[in-house]
């Protein structure tokens, strides 16, 4: 554990298992105290416990984040419980694989209202306090999935790079209140990481034969760790950036 974000406040989206509970365990290490969002409350209380055991802080809060009210209810507890809020991760988002002919109104809403709705919705909800604050740091996730165009992934690529450009945008808006905003493309063992490989273990094999550092991230190690950089003041001139953590693939 290191002292590197101690005395500010992170909230982590979908932060109750896989890349999520990764980033939150990181940023408790280094010191920031951590409201652990999820749309199962019992699973970021684990979470929370696992922190707790270490030594660090973590409250958990049911939250939908296709629901605006509880997005800014998980923000507001933040705020209540610590005093404020300096960084967001919006991590979040629910996945639909299917071809394009077979793509529905239905599909694309889903992950549009997980993904770049629940990262609007984020957003909109920390900005007055991050400004508060005098700045802070916004890191929200997009996927490989959209930027190599993966087939089956019509609906979710439209939604990953909706948030790629909301982030664009809010570098320009709000740097001058010190806000940063940057965007990881992660890939690591995540439970359905897990499900691939079980379900698919020749096509999982081939997929790590591609990765140049020859295996899967690890959701804390190398995301979440790279994250809690990210967002201190290490890297406090870097806003507007695509950080690809896929181990060189």
């Amino acid at each position: 554990m290191t002292a590197r974000l101690e005395g500010t406040v992170a909230l982590v989206t979908g932060a109750g298992q896989g890349i999520g509970r990764g980033i939150a365990l990181a940023l408790a290490r280094d010191g920031a105290s951590v409201v652990l969002a999820g749309r199962t409350k019992t699973k970021c209380d684990a979470v929370a416990a696992e922190i707790a055991a270490e030594g660090a802080t973590a409250e958990a809060v049911q939250c939908d984040v296709t629901v605006r009210a509880d997005v800014d209810h998980a923000v507001a507890h933040a705020v209540a419980t610590f005093g404020g809020l300096d960084i967001l991760v919006n991590n979040a988002q629910s996945a639909v694989q299917k071809p394009i002919t077979d793509t529905t109104d239905d599909d694309v809403e889903l992950c549009f209202r997980s993904g770049a709705m629940a990262t609007l919705y984020g957003m909109q909800a920390a900005y007055p306090h991050l400004v508060a604050r005098k700045g802070g740091s916004i890191v929200n996730l997009a996927s490989s999935t959209a930027i190599k165009g993966d087939p089956t992934f019509g609906s979710y690529a439209m939604a990953k790079e909706a948030i790629r450009g909301l982030s664009r945008v809010a570098v320009r808006e709000w740097g001058p209140d010190n806000i940063r905003v940057n965007v990881i493309v992660p890939a690591a063992m995540s439970p359905a990481a897990e499900e691939f490989k079980q379900n698919y273990p020749e096509m999982f094999d081939r997929h790590l034969k591609s990765v140049p550092l020859q295996r899967m991230g690890d959701p804390c190690q190398d995301i979440g760790r790279a994250v809690a950089a990210l967002v201190s003041d290490d890297f406090s001139y870097v806003t507007g950036q695509t950080l690809m953590l896929t181990g060189g693939a």
